[in-house]
Order: structure tokens, then C-alpha cells, then sequence
């Protein structure tokens, strides 16, 4: 595959030219959604190359048994799979009886956009049959953010060298199986099959967990723009459901169909309403036709880009990287339905099941709170406080007490289904995360009521489960975390992981403060909480000995915190002294060689740092950055967002500018050899993070005052974002030169700019 082939534009994604060893890379590259469903950028038409075919409906999901070799106690029964869901995109052609099939055909001038201003997809190019005709393509599509369970396609073909016959043949087929499937099964049952004139459904359920899902299309098709009626031929076979359209063509004829599609779901329907309201929803749609609608879709687009959009000057592939992150966050999650979560492929592929992980704490919450309205970050934090019984349940699974909580390090419905043991059971660190994206809610919005109502359940059952896994050394005199995984999954089975063991002391002082403050403010609540979880004074009291005698390794000579006990008994040797050819290592090398090594997946006592940086000096920040980041292989699509704003706040700007280009960049240019999986959606957020907080030098401090330090990289003339605050809209503006702040809200709002207080008046601009 050619990395390299994305063309550079500011608003688009582009290819120019058909390669078919590119296909499954662009079909995740390409792929559109609206926070219900999304889908991979398949072909509407056939194709006989490789290719994987995928479409997603937000929630809806199967229990695929859990495929191991040896059976452990405490294994989760499944790991969950986002569902591949009934195809509605589908179209046979066949250009006088001949089947159209890019993999088979010279294609040429073969163009493919994702327009992300306007939020569409598009193709263009010509080909010819083995037969001899040649056809001209345009196609666009997309799936509509205000009629969020319909998409739209329109498909022109123009007849260049022959007069005769075009066939158009969409369908709706339902016999479609995941990719990533343990057992090769069928996870659909077919239940109806209705036909009707230019319309029909098919209604299918989920094997076990039930959802019930009606998927529909209509279609209407004109010839040279005017739109015509086309005798239909109806084929129903077990799975599926097929219209037939003949259309007759001169030369330089173009024969058009719109297709109407809609995903609607038991998660939102009665089932016997089902069919009669994805019908109505494709009905409607062909009322409003593909222009109205696609005026809708830019004005959604408009919207969302107003608050979203960070505007980069001088470096086009840098802009384009970030507005291809941005809008693949919006595509994934809109943050309406609490029910629903941010896999780490979102609607872009299979690999992790689409199920939810501690990504959305740690890196998504921030995005979503200063670029959408507070609700669509607390609707995040919800479906975690939801799953607190389950919770408890995955705790009580390996042997906790007393409403002790583990949240899972992978989940639809709060119960645990991931499957690799070294992960599931040790890498217990996803529970401080559950705290942390609490907490940077609050001090970002300032909404403590979320605290009372909701979010201090939780950070008690997380205290519990921290008092319980810690021990108490003799030989150390301190208390211990033994055998987890923390952020680097290079290392499995360690003893007192930095981060872990800071997370778990953390996390308990802020149960504790958050308590002291309810007790003291919100009395009638207190009372309630502390009936409701039993909790007393005396457990808190335990919970502090060990918060407050955590053991964390340290070593004097080097000045810096151990990633964990045994780190240093490995041999130090940096990445750049790695050669070429043993990267990525994960592809390389056995997992033995891996966990003897000194490699480090991604930040890791560093990502503590990032989260708590305002606890450390700038100069422990620096040595430990220079420690650990050489000998970090960034592998995982979480790392370089880290690395590059650490880089920023030590004013290691060139190096903050390789690893933002890394992030923004990751699936584009495809750095770990596996974008064709699918995009890495999650870390996204972080590269947001890598121009609002590295570039930009945005924190809010536990006082609760916003503050900003920004600086430029010197490849750029300057760039700009906006953010939501508390109410204000604020946007900031850095050049070579000059850095200013337009407040656009009614409402005075006070910072700190490069440590000194300014005030940026209602509705003024302020050049610092």
C-alpha cells in the first residue's frame, strides 16, 4: 500500500487516482457517520477486490463467546462485538448485461473525496468494461446529523461511447456477517422481508442480546436530470431484497438513482413499529430530495464546525490532520443518548469490538466539553455512573467486597468482555480514569452538582476497590500494588506501576475532599450518600492510611520515578538505536522478547505527569520526559498526543511538533501499518488536545481559572481555535508575532495568559 496518498487539502480528503492495493484503506479513511451509524466508505456498486465491508448502528451489539486457549477462572464469558450491520448502501449495475466491477474494469481519472466542511462523500472517474463500453461515475453520499437514522446516496452514470442499457439494482441485504466474528457465526435473524413499490425493509433481530433493527430504502431515478418511472422487478431471497430497474440510454445519457436508506431500532422503537417508521423515514427523505437534504447536511456541518474547527495557517497537511481528527469525533459521537459511548474504531471498523474504554475519560472528555455544550461530556460521564452496579458485579467476580467497584476495561452494557487476561485483570488503572473524567468535569465546568447526584457513588466504590488491592509491605514499610499493567501493555505482571499506585492514592484524597465538601454543604445528600453506600467515617479513615503510605519507586541516582519495581534492571537502550527494519516491534518480535525489553507502548509514568502536571516542577516534568520518551516506541495511537503537549510545556517545541504531526497524521499517512483495521478514534481527542493544550498552553488549574501559555511552532504562520467555557465562547489566536483572544459571549471573562491575569471583555478582542 502507498502511505503516502492522501492528497493535502485544507477542507477534503482526497485521492487521486485507483489503486486497488489502497481500497480497505480508504474504505476506513473515507468513512462517514453522525454519532447514530456510520459506515466504512464501500462501494455502492460491486467490487471483486478485497475489500471490507462494513456498516454500525451506535449500541446495538453482540456477546461473541470469548475464543481462548486455556480457560482462567474469571474469564468474561464474551467479548462484545459491534454489530456489521444490514447493508443498505448496495447497488448492482450492470451496463448492457455486463456487471460493473472497478476491480475488472480500466478505471481512469478516478477521484474520491470526503468533504468535512460539508460532511459528504464523493466519487468521480471513468471506466471501461471488458466489453468495451465506457461510463462516466459520479456518486456523493452521506449520512444526515439532523435525520440521524437516514442517509442518502446519489449515482450518476453517463453512457460515452454506446446507446443501450443500464441496469440498476439496489437491495437491502441483511446476510451480512463481522469481520472479526470468534466463531465464524451469524449474529442476524431474519424476521420479515416487506416489498412495496420503490420501497421495502427488511426486519432483523441480534442473536441473544435482541435488538431488533428495520432496515429500509427507497429509491427514484431520472435520466439527464428528469426523473422518470422504471417498470420494477422484485427479487426476495433468505436475506435479502432486490429491485431491478432497466433504464434505456443514448449515448451521452446520464441514467441517475437515488437511494434512501434508514436504520431504525428497538433502542428507540416499540418492535411493532419498527418497519413503519424506517419506511416513513425513507419517504420523507425522497419528499425532500438529495438537494434539500444535502443543504440540511451543510448547514449541520456549518453548526458543528463553528465551535470545533481549529484553523492552522502554513502548514496544509498539519491543517488537515486536525479537521480529519475533528470530524471524525463528530461522526463517532454527538453526545445526544447517554446509552451510547466512543468505541476506539468508532463506526470505522471492528477491532476492539467498537466497545467502550478509558480513552473516553482520559482523552475524549475534554474535547467535548470546550468544543459542544456541557450536557454531551456529562451524558459520557452518566453512562459510567449507569454501569456502577455492574460495576460492583466485576469486582465482586474477582473476590471484592463491600461495593468495592472495577469498572471494565472494555464494555456495552458496564459488564466486563475483554478477554486478554494481562489487560482484563491488570491493567486496573482504567478505574482512576473513571475519577479523573469526574473530576476534570467539575473543575472545567464547575458543575459539583454532578458530584452530589451522581458522581461521588462512584468515586467511593473506586476508593474501595483501591483500599482493597493495595497491600501492606513489611519489607517496604509502605503499601503496594503487585501484579498490573499500567498504560505500557510492553511490560504485563509488574509490581507498583508508577501511575497506578499515584491513581489509586489520587483518587482516594479526592473521594475524601469531595465528601468533606457534601457533608458540609449538601447535607440532606450527605446523608443519603452515606446511607446509600453504608459508608463510614472509620472506612475512610483506612482508605487515607494507605492514600497517604503509598509506596512509589524512585531512583536517587537518576532523579526519576521507575515505571515500575524491576524497570531498570532492563537494558536502556533507545529506539533510535533500534534498527528500521525491527519496527514496528509489535509486528516484529515475539511477545517475549517485547515484555523483557525496555520499550514503552505509550506515556506511562509521563501520562501521569500529563494528568497532574501542575504537581511536579517543570524541571521533574523535563528529566522525566527526558528519561522515558526515548525509550518510548509510540505504538499505541494514545502516545504521541501525550508526548507531544508535554513537549510544549517544557518548551520543547520541535519536539512537540514531530509528535503532533505523528497524531494528526497517524491514519492518514498510516504510520502503524494498520489503518485498513480501521481509524484510531479516541486518540483523535488527543490530537485536539495537542493544539487547544500543548500549542496553546490551555489548563484549568484546580482554583478553577482558565489559563493559557501559547506558542507556535516555528513550520507555522499561526492557527486559531475556539472554546466553550463555562457559557463564553473564547477564541484564541496565535501568530510569529502576536497572540489575541476574541471573547463572543455577553459576559466578561477573566484568565491567566502566560501567568500574568488579564480580563477579555464581553464581545471585545484583546491582542496580548
Amino acid at each position: 500500500m502507498n502511505k503516502n496518498y492522501i492528497v493535502p487539502n485544507e477542507w477534503s480528503i482526497i485521492e487521486d487516482g485507483f489503486d486497488n492495493e489502497n481500497v480497505e484503506a480508504s474504505e476506513s479513511l473515507f468513512s462517514i457517520g453522525n454519532g447514530a451509524m456510520g459506515q466504512r466508505a464501500n462501494f455502492e456498486e460491486d467490487y471483486s477486490g478485497s475489500t471490507f465491508q462494513g456498516s454500525y448502528i451506535g449500541g446495538i451489539y453482540y456477546p461473541d463467546k470469548t475464543r481462548v486457549g486455556w480457560w482462567k477462572n474469571g474469564y468474561p464469558e464474551y467479548f462484545a462485538k459491534v454489530l456489521n450491520a444490514p447493508n443498505w448502501i448496495g447497488i448492482h449495475i450492470e451496463i448492457n448485461g455486463i456487471k460493473f466491477d472497478l476491480h475488472t474494469c480500466k478505471v481512469s481519472n478516478f477521484k474520491r473525496e470526503l468533504n468535512m466542511k460539508e460532511g459528504w462523500l464523493s466519487r468521480s472517474f471513468a471506466a471501461e468494461l471488458t466489453s468495451g463500453e465506457q461510463i462516466q461515475v459520479k456518486t456523493k453520499r452521506f449520512i444526515s446529523v439532523e435525520f440521524n437514522e437516514t442517509g442518502v446516496i446519489e449515482y450518476h452514470i453517463k453512457a460515452l461511447n454506446f446507446s443501450g442499457e443500464i441496469t440498476y439494482s439496489p437491495y437491502v441485504d441483511a446476510g451480512i456477517m463481522n469481520e472479526d466474528t470468534n466463531y465464524d457465526e451469524f449474529f442476524w435473524e431474519i424476521l420479515e422481508i416487506v416489498e412495496g413499490e420503490n420501497s421495502g425493509c427488511i426486519l432483523s433481530k441480534t442473536l441473544k442480546t435482541e435488538f431488533h433493527v428495520s432496515t429500509a430504502m427507497q429509491v427514484s431515478l431520472a435520466i439527464n436530470n428528469s426523473e422518470i418511472n422504471v417498470p420494477q422487478k422484485t427479487t426476495i431471497e433468505d436475506k435479502k431484497l432486490t429491485y431491478s430497474y432497466k433504464l434505456n440510454v443514448n449515448e451521452g445519457d446520464t441514467a441517475t438513482i437515488y437511494k434512501y436508506g434508514s436504520y431504525t431500532s428497538s433502542l428507540n422503537y416499540n418492535i411493532e413499529e419498527l418497519n413503519s417508521a424506517s419506511l416513513s423515514n425513507v419517504q420523507n427523505a425522497k419528499e425532500l430530495g438529495f438537494k434539500q437534504l444535502l443543504d440540511s447536511q451543510k448547514k449541520s456541518w456549518e453548526a458543528i464546525w463553528k465551535t470545533a474547527d481549529i484553523v492552522i495557517e502554513g502548514d496544509i497537511k498539519a491543517q488537515q490532520g486536525i479537521r480529519f481528527n475533528i470530524f471524525q469525533l463528530n461522526q463517532t459521537y454527538m453526545g445526544t443518548d447517554s446509552r451510547l459511548n466512543i468505541g476506539p474504531k468508532g463506526f470505522t471498523g471492528e477491532k476492539y469490538g467498537g466497545s467502550t474504554y478509558w480513552d473516553t475519560e482520559a482523552y475524549c472528555i475534554p474535547f467535548y466539553m470546550a468544543t459542544k455544550d456541557a450536557t454531551v461530556a456529562k451524558n459520557l460521564l452518566l453512562y459510567r455512573y449507569n454501569h456502577l452496579g455492574k460495576a460492583i458485579e466485576n469486582a465482586q467476580k474477582l473476590g471484592f467486597k463491600n461495593g468495592a467497584a472495577l469498572y471494565p476495561m472494555v464494555t456495552m452494557n458496564g459488564e466486563e468482555c475483554h478477554n486478554e487476561w494481562e489487560i482484563t485483570f491488570e491493567e486496573i488503572h482504567r478505574n482512576g480514569a473513571m475519577v479523573y473524567g469526574i473530576y476534570n468535569y467539575v473543575n472545567y465546568t464547575q458543575d459539583f452538582d454532578y458530584v452530589v447526584k451522581n458522581g461521588l457513588e462512584v468515586m467511593i466504590a473506586i476508593a474501595r476497590f483501591w483500599h482493597q488491592r493495595a497491600n501492606f509491605s513489611e519489607a517496604k514499610g509502605q503499601y503496594v500494588i503487585l501484579g498490573v499493567t499500567g498504560p505500557n501493555e510492553y511490560e504485563n505482571n509488574v509490581n507498583n506501576n508508577y501511575y497506578t499506585n499515584y491513581l489509586a492514592k489520587w483518587c482516594i484524597e479526592y473521594a475524601v475532599e469531595c465528601i468533606n465538601k457534601v457533608k458540609h454543604n449538601y447535607v440532606s445528600d450527605f446523608d443519603r450518600i452515606m446511607d446509600k453506600t453504608n459508608l463510614s467515617i472509620q472506612e475512610m479513615y483506612q482508605w487515607l492510611k494507605i492514600s497517604d503510605n503509598m509506596y512509589f519507586p524512585f531512583d536517587e541516582e537518576k532523579q526519576v520515578f521507575l515505571q515500575q519495581d524491576g524497570f531498570l534492571d532492563k537494558e536502556l537502550i533507545p529506539v533510535d538505536k533500534l534498527d528500521k527494519s525491527q519496527r514496528p516491534i509489535n509486528q516484529k518480535w515475539s511477545w517475549d522478547r517485547i515484555l523483557r525489553s525496555c520499550y514503552i507502548k505509550q506515556a506511562d509514568v509521563l501520562q501521569g505527569m500529563f494528568l497532574f502536571e501542575d504537581r511536579f516542577s517543570k524541571e521533574e516534568l523535563a528529566r522525566h520526559f527526558d528519561f522515558y520518551e526515548p525509550l518510548t516506541v509510540h505504538e499505541s495511537s494514545l502516545s504521541p498526543c501525550v508526548h507531544s503537549i508535554l513537549a510544549a510545556s517544557i518548551d520543547r517545541m520541535p519536539k512537540a511538533y514531530e509528535q503532533y504531526v505523528r497524531t494528526s497524521r497517524l491514519d492518514l499517512d498510516d504510520y502503524n501499518h494498520e489503518v485498513h483495521e480501521g481509524c484510531h478514534i479516541t486518540s483523535m481527542a488527543g490530537t485536539w488536545m495537542s493544539v487547544v493544550q500543548g500549542f496553546g498552553g490551555m489548563r484549568v488549574w484546580e482554583d478553577g481559572i482558565l489559563s493559557f501559555n501559547p506558542q507556535i511552532p516555528e513550520e507555522w504562520k499561526s492557527y486559531s481555535f475556539t472554546i466553550n467555557f463555562r457559557g463564553s465562547t473564547i477564541k484564541v489566536y496565535k501568530s510569529q508575532t502576536e497572540c489575541k483572544f476574541l471573547n463572543e459571549s455577553g459576559k466578561d471573562v477573566k484568565m491567566f495568559v502566560n501567568n500574568k491575569e488579564v480580563k477579555i471583555p464581553a464581545n471585545q478582542l484583546v491582542t496580548i
